[in-house]
């Protein structure tokens, strides 16, 4: 499908200019609308109450914390308004025509539970690589909760492209969705390499079969059987960083809480380890 609605949830963490960065830069890419989710919480007072703290002081937390979070608020949305004229892409709340645009969605909630639901309404979530691999709430719900394909990007990314793309083929459902998913991207490239291992290509009719469905599609992709390492991912990887690759087509596997991924190894290594994006579906 063509995409014209992306949807980027912003978690904890650091290097918050560095990730609005980069994901305006795929928005431009794209030329579509990109909207930016920012979750907090105001002041609990139910918690409050089961402590038997009065009322008084109550309201005196109550202000500090609604306070901080307001100003909290106003300094992304400068933030964001900056960034934005940087990589020179328009905030608009209005999707534009032809031309590409972002606007920031402040919500009061549990970052979990609105980044489940947010992330139904968009063609494509984009997502920041969590920090040293390790998942965290707003990522994996973003993979396993949204019911969208994944567009994961590092989380410092200064360019984005897509003429040459890799797929990581494991002859799984999941790796067939992301084929599929995203076929619009890959019909945009000049270059589409697929990569698979024996475990998970016996003969290479399966591959022929892959090559001869992307070519009804314009696509003429070329393929390798690799070997893999006792590093899980890292085949994949290092094809991908060999091959001076810009984009990473890949499955992921949701029945263990997002902790495979290609070649069934844990994800952590390609997470912590890649510099190029990796466009995934659950």
């Amino acid at each position: 499908m063509k995409y014209k609605k992306l949807f980027f949830p912003i978690g904890g963490g650091d290097e918050l200019e560095e990730r609005l960065f980069a994901a305006f830069l795929i928005a431009k890419y794209f030329n579509v609308s990109l909207e930016v989710l920012k979750c907090g919480l105001k002041t609990n007072m139910s918690i409050y109450k089961s402590l038997s703290i009065p009322k008084d002081i109550m309201k005196k937390i109550d202000e500090v914390v609604d306070t901080k979070l307001d100003d909290e608020n106003h300094q992304i949305q400068e933030l964001f308004e900056k960034i934005a004229a940087e990589v020179g892409i328009k905030v608009s709340q209005k999707a534009l025509e032809n031309e590409a645009n972002t606007f920031l969605n402040i919500k009061e909630g549990l970052r979990s539970s609105l980044v489940e639901q947010e992330s139904k309404f968009c063609d494509l979530v984009i997502a920041a690589a969590p920090p040293s691999g390790v998942t965290t709430a707003t990522f994996e719900t973003a993979v396993l909760k949204s019911g969208k394909c994944v567009l994961m990007f590092p989380r410092v990314m200064k360019n984005f492209k897509t003429d040459s793309i890799i797929i990581g083929w494991n002859n799984s459902p999941e790796a067939s969705r992301a084929v599929t998913s995203s076929i619009d991207i890959l019909k945009q490239a000049q270059r589409v390499h697929i990569v698979s291992s024996e475990e998970y290509t016996d003969d290479l009719e399966k591959m022929n079969r892959l090559r001869e469905y992307l070519f009804h599609h314009g696509i003429d992709a070329s393929y390798e059987i690799v070997k893999t390492t006792r590093i899980p991912g890292q085949a994949l990887l290092n094809a991908a960083l060999d091959g001076n690759f810009d984009l990473i087509v890949a499955g992921s596997y949701g029945h263990k809480g997002l902790k495979e991924l290609m070649f069934g190894g844990a994800t952590r290594y390609l997470l912590e380890k890649s510099t190029l994006p990796i466009f995934m579906s659950h």
